[in-house]
């Protein structure tokens, strides 16, 4: 899965919403690791990005821009976001692969995004296992 795909999941448990020229920075203090460790506030997240579930207003905020992010690289996150991202995509891919796979398949279903992050980043993804 490619870093815009990482960033995107991340982005959706934080609840940030779109502005104009960036992401709002109000979820940049979230304390990730607490919802890492729940894994019923996990799954509601999962189930809400993944139309399989209702989800909260911040919760749909950012669902609607996971495409924009994805495409665009997550050029609109700020530095916290993006290390949060990799942070709860790491502990996704690594200990809920179940997880990861149904995100891949709804948002990166050919593989774009995952080519494009091995492209742009070979040895993070040689040594995370991450293949084409």
């Amino acid at each position: 899965m490619s870093t815009c795909t990482l960033v995107l999941t991340v982005l959706a448990v934080l609840g940030a919403v779109l502005g104009d020229e960036s992401y709002t920075s109000r979820w940049d203090n979230v304390n990730v690791d607490p919802i890492l460790k729940n894994e019923r506030l996990l799954k509601t997240y999962l189930k809400c990005v993944l139309d399989q579930g209702s989800c909260s207003p911040d919760a749909a905020e950012l669902k609607k821009n996971i495409p924009d992010a994805l495409e665009n690289e997550c050029s609109k996150c700020t530095e916290k976001q993006r290390e949060n991202v990799e942070k709860v995509m790491r502990h996704i891919y690594n200990k809920k692969p179940d997880m990861f796979n149904q995100l891949e398949k709804k948002y990166d279903p050919r593989g774009v995004y995952r080519a494009k992050y091995t492209a742009k980043y070979p040895e993070e993804a040689k040594r995370e296992g991450v293949k084409v």
